[in-house]
């Protein structure tokens, strides 16, 4: 009787957009009842969450160098073809920014995106009923793009979490924000997929993909289930035109709570740690392994002392299972591990030479970005060290954090590299027309090339790109 009725609203759900009002008049009594059920859902939660969400904005003060006589240099140059080098003077700019928030607790704490709020100098938290509060940074994670807030304000409406790991695709969704600057706005949609994956925007993947409309204002905003749960938190779109096209992606607010958790109870992230490097699994690879579909990850590489080595887990284990949760994909993988408090033991069911077992392992303490740095990967040929790009090195460098490649950290003078001019600090994003986000691509896509005809790097120096085509020496 339940299913059915579900069934009855789900189906009302698809076509009460569809139908027009002589449409509507050849509905029976209870066909029209059913749609007014269905209807009656979204106005409910629409209700219900819309007082839990904030918009934000933000103020920055940026410092751009400009020429007080700017026509001063033209007068020289034209009549002497020289121009005395004058100092240049600094003149300040408020860059003003806007987001979404979400309110998660009812003493003024807030959930948002790192981007958001990101270099603010200010920011500012509105509330539904017109109230306005200054609000402080707690803390941020970079890698999740998650950010923390705090507000000094009492009995607030804070939303009702829900369980992101029990989130299915088509489920139906909505999404609350502030999107251009309009104000609180809902939009409906289903979940498109789960434990999608995103080169360039955070260091971890595992997002829920939407169609709900999420566009630029959104960012930090609710994803909500229909019973009014909070299961994501929105964070981006894939576009082309720089607004909506149908798809968008929120944090699982598992991966984000637990974050949060950290950032007010120790002040910091702290995250699991395998040791492994991990890769997909194609049909093929399945078929290898004797499995009907592919699922899980491929254990490509073992760290030296690391809690995987320990757990005596070997490169071609295959990872199906975490803790019980089935692997998706090494998103997937990651983003549970790095939830996992370290010091944990889990069981891993893996499958070795065709055969399924189970392994316990120790989650360690994930090491710091110094201590990662120290992972280098000197090349047979190129005669230049380099290493993933982690937030850490982005940022000393003087590139963006989100940025993937492989940054070179040294140089050999008599190394063909060199002789193409490379230096220090460049990064590699691509090799052989190939991306590369990781030392373990490089290490790849380099194996699989031929020295005698040569590779070609697309590198990042500062803010410009270009080709460089290198052979080895003669």
């Amino acid at each position: 009787m339940v299913r059915n009725r579900s069934v009855a609203l789900v189906v009302g759900l698809i076509f009460i957009t569809l139908i027009g009002p002589i449409a509507w008049a050849q509905l029976t009594e209870k066909e029209q009842q059913t749609l007014w059920e269905a209807n009656r859902i979204f106005v409910k939660v629409a209700r219900m969450v819309k007082p839990s969400v904030v918009n934000i904005r933000t103020e920055k003060v940026v410092r751009i160098p400009y020429a007080p006589y700017p026509f001063f240099d033209d007068f020289f140059k034209q009549f002497f073809d020289w121009a005395p080098q004058l100092p240049r003077e600094e003149q300040e700019f408020v860059q003003k920014s806007l987001g979404s928030g979400v309110i998660v607790s009812d003493d003024g704490y807030i959930l948002t995106n790192n981007h958001v709020i990101k270099d603010a100098d200010k920011i500012w938290v509105s509330l539904l009923d017109n109230r306005k509060f200054r609000a402080k940074v707690v803390g941020t994670d970079p890698e999740t793009d998650v950010a923390v807030l705090k507000i000094k304000a009492k009995d607030l409406p804070a939303i009702k979490i829900g369980d992101s790991d029990k989130v299915q695709e088509g489920e139906w969704v909505l999404a609350i924000g502030n999107p251009f600057g309009l104000g609180f706005t809902i939009t409906a949609g289903i979940v498109s997929a789960k434990a999608r994956s995103l080169r360039g925007l955070t260091t971890y993947g595992d997002f829920i993909q939407t169609d709900a409309a999420i566009n630029p204002g959104n960012s930090g905003g609710a994803l909500v289930n229909l019973k009014g749960e909070l299961i994501g938190i929105n964070t981006a779109i894939y576009t082309k035109s720089g607004g909506y096209q149908g798809i968008g992606f929120a944090i699982p607010i598992n991966l984000a709570k637990h974050v949060m958790n950290m950032i007010i109870e120790k002040g910091e992230v702290v995250r699991g740690y395998l040791g492994v490097e991990i890769q997909m699994v194609d049909a093929d690879l399945a078929k290898k392994f004797g499995i009907e579909k592919p699922i899980g990850v491929l254990v490509s590489k073992v760290y030296k002392d690391s809690p995987a080595e320990k757990a005596e887990l070997k490169v071609g284990d295959l990872i199906i299972k975490y803790d019980g949760k089935e692997v998706e994909n090494p998103s997937h993988l990651q983003a549970m591990v790095i939830s996992t408090e370290p010091g944990t033991k889990v069981k891993l069911e893996i499958v070795r030479g065709k055969k399924h077992r189970i392994i316990e392992v120790k989650v360690g303490k994930r090491p710091s970005e110094k201590e990662l740095a120290a992972r280098t990967e000197r090349t047979s040929w190129l005669g230049i060290t380099v290493q993933t790009l982690t937030p850490d090195l982005a940022r000393k460098f003087g590139y963006d954090e989100n940025l993937k490649g492989v940054i070179v950290i040294g140089v050999d003078p008599k190394g063909p590299a060199a002789e193409k001019g490379i230096q220090r600090g460049d990064v590699i994003r691509e090799m052989n027309n190939r991306e590369v986000s990781s030392i373990r691509d490089y290490r790849r896509i380099l194996e699989k090339s031929n020295p005698k005809e040569g590779v070609l790097l697309w590198i990042q120096r500062g803010e410009h790109t270009f080709y460089v085509a290198i052979y080895p020496n003669e």
